[in-house]
């Protein structure tokens, strides 16, 4: 299993790094709680309903601890709070919750484990490799001659459709 990407191109010259090719995760599609269910209950003596009423159950739990003002941390996971977006009153007493609060959001960390060097590394990245997806329609050969020759998907400010159909596999942060 790798982590896909396809290269894209920035095309906005207000953009910190103009012109230049970044790689772009891919998400093949989403597992819902179903499909994590379905897939846990090969793998454990659960079935699938428990699992399916453990998560609904977990994931209410943390709401009401979230809106409590409590940090929720998942052993071996990461950890949630809740953020505020606001914006500043020009002194305390100018201040009030319906004008300078604009909104609330959920943070995750993903919990880090330190190696014996003492490297620190994301759990769920511990091991990951990378590779490029299928059908990329950048031409990612080096020119032969010193010209500035322009390839790839003609300029555009979308990402290219995949990668060189089975580009080697790169491991990150191992």
């Amino acid at each position: 299993m790798s982590v896909l990407y396809r290269l894209s191109k920035v095309t906005s010259p207000k953009a910190k790094g103009y012109g230049k090719w970044y790689p772009r995760a891919v998400i093949t599609q989403t597992v819902d709680t179903e499909q994590l269910a379905a897939i846990m209950q090969r793998n454990c003596t659960l079935k699938k309903a428990d699992i399916v009423a453990v998560i609904s159950e977990l994931i209410e739990t943390m709401a009401d601890q979230l809106q409590d003002s409590k940090r929720v941390k998942l052993n071996g996971f990461g950890s949630f709070k809740i953020g505020i977006r606001g914006e500043g009153a020009d002194s305390a007493a100018d201040f009030s919750t319906s004008k300078n609060i604009k909104g609330l959001h959920v943070l995750f960390q993903p919990e880090v484990k330190t190696d014996g060097s003492g490297l620190r590394q994301k759990t769920f990245i511990t091991g990951c490799s990378v590779q490029e997806a299928p059908k990329n329609d950048v031409d990612t050969t080096k020119p032969t001659t010193g010209g500035n020759s322009q390839s790839g998907n003609g300029g555009s400010t979308q990402p290219s459709n995949g990668g060189n159909g089975g580009g080697s596999h790169e491991p990150i942060g191992d």
